[in-house]
């Protein structure tokens, strides 16, 4: 589109693209585009359809990067996680609801919320998981570790834009190898893909999104088998450890922690029902 036309005509020729792309919810998503492009609300663009675009290449472009099955929040650069918004990129895994499972298990695990915690994330991606539980434990402290510097870049610039600099830092680790510990909490969302499964996946995943935040080697576990140890080593007596996992590796990831001393506590199912997460103790 070139020259003056409504925010109404965008939208349907957005939408109108992005169905034909086989987009999910077409119209809402080109409406969270527009309203991106335009620089405003999406409350503007449903309010005010008549109002002209000047200038709708931006939003074209936009358009056609999603068709080509870009994720959203690489578009728009952001991304809402347990109601706070996190910095996207390339480098990072895009948060999804599903993991908000393991930040509600982790905070019904703990008796005193009150109580000064320290924390350990691994595989902190955007730092969603640690970032979370700290909006919620007012007193703890956390450290998020990952395999890469740009990786932490990204969280480091969602923690000063949360405000939590002054309780969150993160460090490069082969998981909690460097680590001496002990934490009250761990938690991580680690590669559970496996490697054979990845190029079968969603476009916007196999395509888009840090294969390393992915990969679980042959069968999806290799992350867990090098995390057990380190988990019973790191967590304090009577700590809790909370771990996502994928479709259908809950009995396997279970045997797994327990072989290293770990208590399984239970699972906790995501929004689809599924088991998402299984919570540890350390006796």
């Amino acid at each position: 589109m070139s020259g003056a036309v409504s925010i109404a005509v965008c939208l349907e020729a957005g939408a109108r693209r992005l169905a034909d792309a086989g987009i999910p919810d077409a119209r809402r998503e080109a409406r969270l585009i527009l309203a991106h492009a335009l620089g405003v609300e999406p409350v503007t663009i449903l309010g005010y359809p008549e109002q002209p675009v000047e200038d709708a290449g931006r939003f074209d472009g936009l358009i056609a990067r999603r068709a080509a099955r870009e994720p959203l929040s690489h578009l728009t650069g952001r991304r809402e996680f347990w109601s706070l918004e996190f910095e996207v990129t390339p480098a990072v895994l895009d948060p999804r609801a599903d993991s908000e499972t393991l930040v509600e298990a982790a905070l019904e695990a703990i008796p005193d919320r009150q109580a000064p915690l320290s924390i350990v994330d691994f595989g902190t991606g955007t730092g969603c998981l640690l970032l979370a539980l700290l909006s919620e434990l007012h007193n703890a402290k956390g450290l998020g570790i990952d395999i890469a510097e740009d990786t932490l870049a990204v969280a480091r610039r969602n923690t000063a834009r949360l405000g939590l600099g002054g309780r969150a830092l993160f460090a490069i680790g082969d998981w909690g190898a460097a680590l001496a510990g002990p934490f009250d909490l761990i938690v991580g969302n680690p590669p559970y893909i496996p490697a054979g499964e990845i190029a079968g996946l969603q476009a916007e995943v196999a395509g888009f999104e840090p294969h390393r935040a992915l990969d679980g080697g042959a069968d999806g576990l290799d992350a867990y088998r090098r995390l057990g140890p380190d988990i019973s080593r790191l967590l304090r007596p009577g700590g809790v450890a909370v771990l996502e996992f994928g479709l259908g590796q809950g009995a396997a990831v279970t045997h797994l922690m327990a072989a290293e001393g770990l208590t399984p506590q239970g699972f906790s199912r995501d929004i689809a029902g599924h088991d998402r997460c299984l919570t540890l103790a350390k006796r």
